[in-house]
């Protein structure tokens, strides 16, 4: 079965939501979105959002994070008897027009992950930009492999089946760490990713919830943890490779 749908996490992107909305359902995509405690009058707008049909809304008490509000996007889309998602940010950054290709790359291998390999344009922050690498050096020394292209970019359908009893079984980062953690988890456990180009646009006046200090602190931590992790894991993955 493949029956996909998009998880959208929500957290004060008011004024750009409704458009991520309107080109996701008329490429006949349902939409899950997830407020993470937004401000009242971005609740507004999903209430108006989630009238609509084949729009559902997920209210979260508390600011959890973007990793709190996709993990909660994703356990209701399966819910709702959904077997796919395309994880998609609520602040326009993602080009919608690759959603069509990163569907029909799902449904041709349903089992597979479908991340975005991005390339920016002159928009991108320098800082964030130069931060990624380090972060992908990481991710290869945790997987001791080159496999994953791109951790940080969350342009992704997820096979729910597969993703949700990571989700489950290990204390995910909620914040900005989740979307390179769930990779590495998700590689161990040998699921098949393929990769796919998509371009990347940072708005002018788009509202970033990165937040320099805390998220760096965040993600050197998980890297930590997951280096642990590796190191206990080397013989399976090794021995993976050679069976290979």
């Amino acid at each position: 079965m493949h029956k996909p749908c998009a998880v959208i996490p929500v957290y004060n992107h008011e004024h750009a939501v409704g458009a991520v909305v309107d080109a996701l359902l008329a490429q006949g995509l349902p939409c899950v979105l997830v407020d993470d405690a937004s401000r009242p009058g971005c609740a507004a707008v999903l209430d108006a959002l989630a009238e609509r049909e084949q729009v559902w809304l997920v209210r979260l008490a508390r600011n959890q994070g973007k990793g709190g509000a996709v993990m909660a996007g994703l356990a209701e889309a399966h819910r709702l008897g959904f077997s796919h998602a395309l994880q998609v940010d609520a602040d326009g950054q993602h080009d919608l027009a690759d959603v069509a290709r990163f569907l029909e790359a799902s449904r041709q291998c349903p089992v597979a992950l479908i991340c975005g390999y991005p390339r920016y344009d002159a928009s991108v922050p320098k800082g964030r930009l130069y931060a990624r690498y380090l972060t992908h050096v990481w991710v290869w020394i945790n997987t001791l492999s080159l496999g994953i292209r791109d951790s940080m970019c969350g342009f992704r359908v997820y096979p729910l089946a597969a993703v949700l009893p990571v989700i489950q079984g290990a204390r995910l980062g909620k914040r900005m760490d989740f979307d390179p953690e769930v990779l590495v988890r998700l590689h161990w456990r040998n699921q098949p990713m393929h990769w796919l180009h998509t371009r990347v646009h940072y708005p002018a006046d788009g509202v970033s919830h990165f937040r320099a200090f805390e998220d760096n602190v965040l993600i050197s931590r998980m890297h930590a943890r997951l280096f642990f992790g590796m190191l206990l894991r080397v013989p399976l993955i090794l021995w993976r490779r050679w069976a290979a």
